[in-house]
């Protein structure tokens, strides 16, 4: 059986944990990171030199790490040419720029808008730094509500552009943080939750 090693709030395990529910695929996942230690034990260092999460880990012992590797890597092992992630070279850039943009771009200023309402304790956030994240960030989501016009998933059909995705705007409706009217994103947001049970199972859950 598939190991998957991370600990469940992390938004990088959430997508792998969200396809793996879309194409049915059985798991183990394994607690590690954050409060959960152990990245940084030899046996782990082996799997991924970098001691972050996630990888995966294959019955025959072959790892993967990086987030969007994984998830190339899932659906080339077990759907290969699914709509996920497309093979015609131009349907699957579709796809892909936005996977990239989301770790280029929009993890930029989401990232520390996360840390400051969700892991610092109130007297120590640096309101004025998560004022500056909201406002970049807002600009980014307004790219996304753009591309969503006349479409119901980010590349057209639901793909991994969507998976990858998907963490960072639950988090985006969910943090205590003022936002203008977006209603593709809205519409988005709620077709995620109502049509993909790996969104409302692993990702639209409880932040911490």
């Amino acid at each position: 059986m598939l190991k998957i090693w991370g600990r469940a709030s992390s938004s990088n395990v959430m997508k792998v944990l969200w396809l793996c529910e879309e194409l049915s695929i059985d798991h183990e996942r394994i607690d590690v990171g954050g409060e959960y230690g152990r990245t940084r034990e030899p046996f782990y260092l082996a799997m991924n030199p970098n001691a972050l999460v996630p990888v995966i880990e294959e019955p025959d012992g072959y790892s993967v790490w990086e987030s969007h590797s994984i998830l190339r890597y899932l659906v080339a092992t077990r759907r290969p040419g699914d709509p996920m992630h497309p093979a015609a070279p131009r349907q699957r850039a579709d796809v892909e720029r936005w996977m990239d943009w989301q770790l280029a771009s929009l993890s930029g200023p989401m990232t520390p808008l996360f840390w400051t309402y969700v892991r610092t304790p109130e007297a120590q956030r640096d309101l004025a730094a998560a004022a500056k994240a909201r406002d970049a960030a807002e600009a980014l989501w307004g790219i996304v509500d753009r591309q969503l016009d006349g479409r119901d998933y980010v590349a057209g059909s639901f793909s991994l552009a969507d998976i990858v995705l998907g963490p960072y705007l639950h988090r985006w409706f969910a943090l205590p943080v003022s936002r203008a009217p977006m209603p593709n994103l809205e519409a988005w947001y709620e077709r995620l939750q109502a049509n993909h049970a790996g969104f409302a199972q692993h990702v639209a859950v409880p932040m911490t």
